[in-house]
């Protein structure tokens, strides 16, 4: 294994397309609240609007010999701009102007419990802190996946609110909590 952590500069998303369509079969595979939702998402449904919407974007992607294998997409969004599921349904009253939001972090399987996604959650999270006025990070998680869920309850985020009856978890970490 020969894994390099690139950085897009360029806007060169396209990278991630097979990742991202990848993460939504997987999500899909389970989750145990309407599973049919997950058949229209897709990259360009998820990640290129989401990306193209952005204040700011951050997109890292680990390549193993120059083949990506994983990536993590997060982006500082305005709460007066945020809009479609899951941000318009956050609570208005007593959140900053600006939050975080971890918005996909997928690895292939075969690359799991090798620390390339803790990687990747690490850079993110050094991106998404180096903000002065953004001291909250959201990340949404969808249902069924027990696993991811416990990954961010070890790295500092907490519950918040499940959104569309349960059919994602909401959960948010405040700057500087490991």
């Amino acid at each position: 294994m020969d894994v390099r952590y690139e950085v897009v500069r360029d806007g060169d998303i396209e990278q991630c397309r097979e990742l991202c369509d990848e993460l939504m079969a997987f999500q899909k595979s389970k989750a145990t609240i309407e599973p049919e939702r997950f058949d229209t998402m897709s990259f360009d449904t998820r990640m290129r609007r989401s990306y193209d919407a952005a204040l700011e974007r951050y997109v890292v992607v680990a390549k193993d010999r120059g083949v990506p294998v994983g990536y993590a997409f997060a982006t500082v969004e305005s709460l007066d701009s945020l809009s479609g599921p899951p941000f318009y349904l956050l609570p208005r009253t007593g959140l900053p102007p600006r939050i975080g939001c971890l918005s996909n972090l997928y690895l292939r399987a075969s690359y799991r419990g090798t620390g390339i996604g803790s990687r990747l959650f690490d850079m993110s999270m050094r991106w998404l802190e180096s903000f002065d006025d953004v001291p909250l990070t959201y990340v949404f998680i969808s249902n069924g996946n027990h696993d991811a869920y416990d990954f961010y309850l070890r790295r500092g985020f907490a519950y918040s609110h499940d959104v569309l009856g349960g059919f994602i978890i909401a959960a948010c970490r405040r700057k500087g909590t490991a």
